[in-house]
């Protein structure tokens, strides 16, 4: 009896050894969870016969250290949940390896090629789709054409009214304006509806009306023949009123009107809202805080990057970013009850509970660490002094058997 219970000591030790070492082996393997071999006692008529290995679980509740990489499409969870992956066959499996990438078609995968999950946005909507996959359009973004130019700047209070009066010669662009005709000005780009820039320069003047500066507008070189007059109220210096039209509280927006379509392009140059908001009359110098028209020209796919609140962003040559996406990430009732697929991947069960997928930071979710991983949650130390104790524990029950083998022995020389 007694060489039997010594030997499911060894063989149940030899199970023990197993974990311990694919744990070693596992301590620089991303997301790992380390796995703990539990001893259960075999009992036969009400009398314990020996030992086994009742059951190998994973520390999946213990999160692993963060180590920076630096590459834009890695990231790792701090705080409960798993990232949300589906197989080629459909089949929904759940990670803590957030190694990303875009596969040929588009679609934002695992380094395990599977197709990460997550709630799609399809731009310039920003309400989140449906659980699915998250595709990346790598393709060209069209232009969009300017239609507010925001603009902010103090209009000297020491200027004095131009000796020649603007429009006194035609503005073209082999015909500056004079500079005998304003006291400042000031550039920006605009864009067509092609997407093709455009320069529109704001010449400004001092008129003879105290607190009154004109505004004149030249696109590409060649005046536009629009005029606006910017009234600010004489001893605050708060701008009041444009062309002495009536405007809604702290919004002063003058219209710059659209362009005739090109020949050769069709191209048109649309309205343009320009908002003076915040424009000031105050001696001293004239300054710019604000010079920003929206609209921009076509982009073409440069890469992709994941944001610390989990929005997928498509970033494009024209400096333009897209949100095309949110990450998904599932926490469950009882994640320690998951079934292992391998050594960083699981699958819901019974026992787990129904995942509940949200966004990152949301309810039982934990945030994100961008350009990060999470490491395995191996304790090499622990499981150096627990192979100690298992070889300890493997000489004692090999003693036992030699002892019983020695015993055998002697009984039969005396017979």
């Amino acid at each position: 009896m007694s060489f039997d219970i010594a030997l499911s000591g060894i063989q149940a030790i030899n199970e023990q050894l197993d974990s311990t070492s694919q744990n070693i082996a596992n301590a620089g393997t991303y997301g790992y969870k380390a796995s703990r071999a539990n001893f259960s006692a075999m009992i036969a008529g009400g009398q314990p016969v020996g030992t086994n290995i009742g059951s190998i679980t994973q520390d999946i509740a213990k999160s692993g250290g963060i180590l920076n990489t630096g590459r834009a499409l890695d990231v790792s969870i701090n705080g409960r949940g798993f990232f949300i992956t589906k197989t080629p066959s459909g089949v929904s499996q759940y990670t803590r390896v957030g190694i990303f990438d875009t596969a040929k078609d588009g679609t934002l995968v695992d380094s395990e090629g599977r197709a990460v999950q997550g709630f799609p946005i399809k731009p310039p909507a920003t309400a989140l789709g449906a659980l699915g996959n998250i595709t990346i359009p790598t393709g060209q973004i069209p232009a969009v054409p300017s239609g507010k130019l925001a603009f902010t700047a103090n209009m000297s209070a020491d200027w004095t009214t131009p000796t020649v009066a603007w429009g006194t010669t035609a503005v073209t662009p082999a015909a500056p304006a004079d500079p005998l005709s304003f006291n400042s000005s000031q550039s920006s780009t605009v864009y067509d509806t092609l997407g093709t820039s455009h320069t529109l320069t704001q010449y400004f003047s001092a008129t003879a009306t105290p607190g009154q500066v004109q505004v004149n507008y030249v696109l590409d070189g060649t005046d536009t023949g629009t005029t606006v007059m910017l009234n600010f109220a004489p001893g605050t210096g708060q701008l009041v009123d444009i062309g002495g039209t009536a405007v809604p509280p702290a919004i002063f927006t003058a219209t710059l009107p659209g362009s005739a379509p090109a020949p050769t392009t069709g191209a048109t140059i649309n309205p343009l809202a320009i908002d003076y908001t915040g424009s000031t009359f105050f001696a001293g110098k004239a300054t710019v805080s604000t010079n920003l028209a929206d609209g921009y020209a076509s982009g073409v796919y440069s890469h992709t990057e994941i944001a610390a609140d989990g929005s997928i962003q498509a970033k494009y040559s024209n400096n333009q970013t897209q949100t095309v996406g949110m990450l998904a990430i599932a926490t469950f009732p009882d994640e320690q009850a998951l079934t292992s697929v391998d050594n960083t991947s699981w699958e819901a069960s019974t026992a787990s509970g129904t995942p509940l997928a949200g966004v990152p930071g949301d309810g039982l979710a934990g945030n994100l660490n961008t350009t990060s991983l999470e490491q395995s949650n191996v304790d090499i130390t622990s499981e150096l002094v627990g192979m100690m104790t298992s070889q300890r524990n493997y000489q004692a029950n090999s003693k036992v058997i030699q002892t019983e083998s020695t015993m055998l022995q002697s009984l039969m020389q005396a017979i």
